[in-house]
């Protein structure tokens, strides 16, 4: 699939619900707003959802949403998919993820919201992405 913004390949990862959450040179800002959460806590990581991975500021078509969310719901069917691995810190990417998500209890727990959030969210996206023909999408 192709991203009609950067005419580049598109091919979503569980990750990139992700990308919202990252505090690289923005500890003094997102990284203490981020603080506040608890990712542990069913409300905060509702909160954390709603507010950041699924903001109406993400602009995304209706058929990325459609594949993000089947890769997500791939990954959630394979039971050992390793969630926790997308939380960790890597030192040699210019990005990181705020203090302790890296210990998270469930990462799964986490993505497992994702999923039903977006679920509820994006029903009208997921919906009209399901009813086409994906032959006439763009492809790489």
């Amino acid at each position: 699939m192709i991203d009609p913004s950067t005419g580049q390949p598109y091919v979503p990862t569980p990750a990139y619900f992700l990308g919202c959450f990252d505090i690289y040179d923005r500890e003094e800002t997102l990284g203490e707003e981020l603080e506040k959460y608890d990712p542990n806590s069913p409300t905060d990581r509702e909160a954390l959802i709603l507010k950041y991975s699924l903001s109406k500021n993400w602009k995304i078509t209706y058929r990325q949403k459609f594949a993000l969310h089947k890769s997500l719901e791939e990954a959630l069917r394979d039971s050992g998919y390793d969630f926790q691995a997308l939380l960790e810190h890597d030192c040699q990417e210019c990005s990181s993820l705020p203090n302790g998500w890296d210990t998270m209890d469930n990462p799964r727990t986490f993505f497992e919201d994702i999923y039903r959030l977006a679920s509820e969210l994006w029903a009208d996206d997921l919906r009209r992405a399901e009813s086409e023909d994906k032959s006439t999408w763009d492809y790489v």
